[in-house]
């Protein structure tokens, strides 16, 4: 039986080329699931991999997409059974193992994580990476001892998948949150996920100092480059930054300074490879803490074939939260 996919592959002068087409499971990886995929979701490394703007994809030829939610057709592990319902976020989908954009996924079963208690497959990929990323973002500050005491936190990108979810989630915490976005027309949006505060992007985005004035206890960057360096330069004294992305550079303009005359610490936040213990806490937590009848205000939803247009809009930065794609049509 053939279904559809988004396929990445090289032509023979090694120029990636990404179409839809038709594939049969013998075309599958190997793994011991096999899923029928309901939903995917559409995320800026997604975007890379389905533009070419980046070279994400580590194995050719490639399905990209690295979420995907659906139901066990068959099973070679005594741990899941036809009709599990199921998603997986990470774990290499869509850059070394064949991912989401595909009506059909075979991945090992250590991967896959249950969806219970209603949580739909909508549900589970409109939150998706980005969901999941804010939120072992927001538990790895707790554990370093950031709690809503300490003052306000700041979160970059807020407009975005990622951005949107840690307002959310940090909100909902308890924290003072200030939302830094670089599109104004988007306070009403952010001050409804519970933003304090609206923090213009041209606040963070000139050179950095090596210490500017103290303004937060601590927040989550997915913006990387000059805005994290100019969010280091102004938390506070023993503050926490958990780093996350990298859509504004790779490199980081900063001084050793907040380190060690403000005790300043930064953590950096790697959602693909993440102990199975500590990726069904985060779950768990998601599943408690997010209102859900927030999702429908900053998700939407394409068709398989919408996702290369998708995909040009989300790095020219006109998506606001989250794209879930309807493999089904």
């Amino acid at each position: 039986m053939s279904f559809r996919a988004v396929f990445a592959e090289r032509d023979a002068a090694g120029e990636p080329h990404v179409s839809l087409r038709a594939l049969s499971e013998s075309d599958l990886m190997p793994g011991s699931v096999t899923v029928r995929v309901e939903r995917s979701s559409l995320n800026y490394k997604d975007a890379l991999a389905v533009t070419g703007k980046a070279p994400v994809i580590r194995c050719w030829p490639m399905i990209p997409g690295i979420d995907l939610a659906g139901t066990v057709l068959r099973s070679e592990s005594p741990e899941w059974q036809e009709g599990d319902t199921v998603l997986v976020t990470g774990c290499g989908l869509g850059e070394q193992h064949f991912g989401g954009f595909a009506e059909r996924a075979r991945v090992p079963a250590e991967w896959l994580i249950h969806r219970r208690d209603g949580f739909t497959a909508d549900r589970a990929m409109a939150v998706g990476t980005a969901g999941f990323t804010a939120m072992l973002s927001l538990l790895r500050l707790e554990m370093s001892g950031l709690a809503p005491d300490r003052g306000p936190v700041v979160v970059t990108g807020a407009s975005g998948g990622v951005g949107s979810f840690a307002v959310h989630l940090l909100a909902r915490a308890g924290y003072e949150v200030h939302a830094a976005t670089g599109r104004p027309e988007e306070e009403p949006y952010l001050r409804e996920l519970g933003a304090a505060e609206i923090v213009p992007r041209q606040e963070l985005s000139g050179p950095s100092k090596p210490l500017a004035r103290e303004r937060w206890a601590g927040g989550i960057d997915s913006v990387g480059g000059t805005v994290l360096a100019n969010v280091i330069s102004m938390t506070d004294a023993d503050g926490t930054i958990a780093a996350c992305g990298n859509a504004g550079g790779m490199e980081l303009p900063s001084s050793v300074a907040p380190f060690i005359l403000r005790g300043v610490s930064l953590i950096g936040i790697n959602s693909v490879k993440v102990a199975p213990a500590l990726r069904c806490e985060v779950w768990s937590r998601i599943t408690r803490d997010v209102d859900f009848s927030k999702l429908a205000g900053m998700t939407e939803t394409v068709g398989l074939s919408e996702v290369f247009s998708a995909a040009e809009r989300l790095l020219a930065g006109r998506v606001r939260g989250r794209i879930v794609v309807d493999v089904t049509r």
